[in-house]
C-alpha cells in the first residue's frame, strides 16, 4: 500500500504540472508571439521482482518478467514554436517574421536576447526599440523628420524624409537562428536566451536560407489554441482525480489491515 500512495503522489504531482502549463498557456492567449508550452513526463524506475526468460526449472523458462512501476516524473517543458496567426494592425513600426527566426534584442548588461514580438516603438532617441524600451541588434535610428517608416521583406528599413523625394534607408533588420530553439530558455518579456541546449545562434538576412521574411503592418499572434487547451485541461482534471481516489482507496485499505491485525 505504501507503494500505491508512493505511485500516486507522483501522479499528482505530475498532473499540477500539466495544468500549470495549460494554465500558463491559457493566460498568455493575447500576447505577442507567445509560444505555448508541453510538459513532458517519463515513467519512474520500476521495480524488478524477476527477469522474463529466468529459469524456472530445468527445462522452463518464464514468458513475462515481474516489473512494478514506481510512478511518473516532469522531465522537461516544451516550447512549441509553431508559427502563430498574422495579426493585422497597420502600424509602420509593427513587423511579424513569416517564417523561422528570431529579432535580436540588447539587453541592459550589453549581452544579446531573441524574440519572435515585433511590436517594436520609437523612442526619445529615435531608435527602434521592443515595449520594455530595449534596442534592436543592429540598432536602428530613425530621424525626427522622417514622414513615415517602411520595413521590406528583407528587413531593410527606409524613411521618408521632409523635403526629399527619395526615402533614405536607415539600416537592416537580422535575424538570429538556432539548430534547436525549444532549448532556448525563455525569461518573460517576450525574450529568449542562448542555452547549450539551443546551440549558438546564426544570423542572417530575412528572407534567405533559412531565415524567414518581415511583414510590416502585422504582429505574430499566440499559437495557443484555445480549443485544444481546454480539452488537455479536462483531461488534465480527470487524470488528478484518479490518482487522488486511488490514493484514497489505498488509504481505506491500509485501514482495513491494521484493524483486521
Amino acid at each position: 500500500m505504501q507503494g500505491t500512495l508512493f505511485v500516486s503522489q507522483t501522479g499528482l504531482t505530475a498532473q499540477d504540472a500539466k495544468m500549470t502549463t495549460i494554465s500558463n498557456n491559457l493566460a498568455n492567449v493575447n500576447t505577442v508571439a507567445f509560444k505555448r508550452d508541453r510538459a513532458v513526463f517519463n515513467d519512474l524506475f520500476y521495480q524488478k521482482q524477476f527477469q522474463a526468460g529466468a529459469q524456472m526449472d530445468a527445462e522452463n523458462q518464464r514468458p513475462n518478467g515481474l516489473q512494478i512501476g514506481t510512478g511518473v516524473q516532469v522531465v522537461g517543458s516544451q516550447k512549441l514554436f509553431a508559427q502563430g496567426s498574422a495579426l493585422t494592425t497597420g502600424v509602420e513600426t509593427d513587423i511579424s517574421i513569416v517564417g523561422k527566426g528570431f529579432l535580436q534584442i540588447e539587453m541592459p548588461d550589453g549581452s544579446t536576447a531573441y524574440s519572435r514580438d515585433g511590436q517594436l516603438h520609437i523612442n526619445s532617441d529615435g531608435m527602434l526599440v521592443n515595449a520594455a524600451g530595449l534596442p534592436l541588434i543592429p540598432q536602428i535610428t530613425v530621424p525626427e523628420n522622417a514622414m513615415g517608416i517602411s520595413i521590406g521583406t528583407d528587413g531593410t528599413v527606409s524613411a521618408t524624409i521632409s523635403g526629399s523625394a527619395d526615402p533614405e534607408e536607415l539600416g537592416n533588420i537580422t535575424l538570429a537562428g538556432f539548430v534547436n530553439p525549444g532549448g532556448l530558455e525563455a525569461i518573460g518579456g517576450n525574450l529568449f536566451i542562448e542555452t547549450q541546449g539551443s546551440g549558438a545562434p546564426m544570423e542572417g538576412v530575412p528572407g534567405e536560407d533559412y531565415f524567414g521574411s518581415l511583414k510590416q503592418g502585422t504582429l505574430e499572434g499566440a499559437n495557443v489554441n484555445v480549443a485544444q487547451e481546454m480539452v488537455d485541461m479536462i483531461a488534465t482534471q480527470r487524470a488528478y482525480e484518479m490518482n487522488a481516489k486511488v490514493m484514497t482507496a489505498a488509504d481505506e485499505m491500509l485501514q482495513t489491515l491494521n484493524r483486521t491485525m
